[in-house]
C-alpha cells in the first residue's frame, strides 16, 4: 500500500509553535481548543505568513518532537513493505531541515515532497491513503479517490463528520483504528 502522511499536526504537535510566535511577534494568542475552522482569522494574512515563515526555520524545523507512537507506527508500515510519502505544506527550501529532521527522529520513508500541491503530488504517484490534519486536504483527497485518515484537531471535526474519515486522538490509536481499515485498502492496492 502506498501511505502519504502530513508532518505539522500530524507528525508532530506544530500548534504550540505556531501560537508561541503569534504571541511573540504581535501578542496575540491562539487558543488550540478554540481554532474550529481551518482559518486562522485572529492573525490578519501577512501576520500568520511571518509565523509560518518562523516555524519553519531550520531551527524550528529541526526542535520538534513527534507525537508519541507516530514513529513507531510509520517504521511498522514501512517494515511490513508499505511505501511511505512524507509530504508536508512547506516551501522547498524546507526539504533538507526536514529531511534531517526524519533522520534524527528515526522515521523510515521513501520519499519526501515539501510543496503547496500535496494533494495532487498524491494522485501524480498513486497514494491509497493519506494521514492529515487539514480538513480541505482530507476532503480533495476523497473526492479523488484516496482514503483519508487524521489525528483529531479542533479543527478537522467537522470534516471528519461529514466524510467519515478514520480519525484518533493519537498515534496508538489512529494505528490501531487503520489496521481494519488497511486490508480492504491493500486489496484495492493489489488490484491497481
Amino acid at each position: 500500500m502506498r501511505i502519504a502522511i502530513d508532518i505539522d499536526s500530524t507528525l508532530h504537535p506544530y500548534w504550540p509553535q505556531l501560537s508561541a510566535a503569534a504571541r511573540r511577534r504581535f501578542g496575540i494568542e491562539l487558543p488550540y481548543e478554540e481554532q474550529l475552522t481551518w482559518g486562522i482569522t485572529r492573525l490578519k494574512p501577512d501576520q500568520l505568513k511571518l509565523c509560518i515563515d518562523e516555524t519553519h526555520r531550520d531551527s524550528s524545523i529541526l526542535d520538534a518532537e513527534p507525537y508519541p507512537g507516530a514513529v513507531e507506527t510509520i517504521n511498522a508500515w514501512h517494515a511490513a513493505g508499505h511505501f511511505i510519502h512524507i509530504t508536508s505544506h512547506r516551501a522547498t527550501g524546507c526539504h533538507p531541515a526536514t529531511a534531517t529532521w526524519l533522520e534524527r527522529i528515526g522515521l523510515q520513508f521513501d520519499e519526501l515532497y515539501c510543496s503547496y500541491d500535496k494533494v495532487s503530488r498524491c494522485c501524480e504517484i498513486a497514494i491509497d491513503l493519506l494521514i492529515d490534519d487539514s480538513p480541505e486536504n482530507l476532503s480533495e483527497a476523497i473526492g479523488r479517490g484516496i482514503a483519508a485518515a487524521t489525528i483529531e484537531h479542533p479543527w478537522n471535526r467537522d470534516v471528519i463528520e461529514e466524510e467519515g474519515i478514520v480519525s484518533a486522538p493519537d498515534w496508538p490509536a489512529l494505528a490501531q483504528r487503520l489496521e481494519a481499515e488497511m486490508e480492504p485498502l491493500r486489496h484495492r492496492a493489489a488490484r491497481s
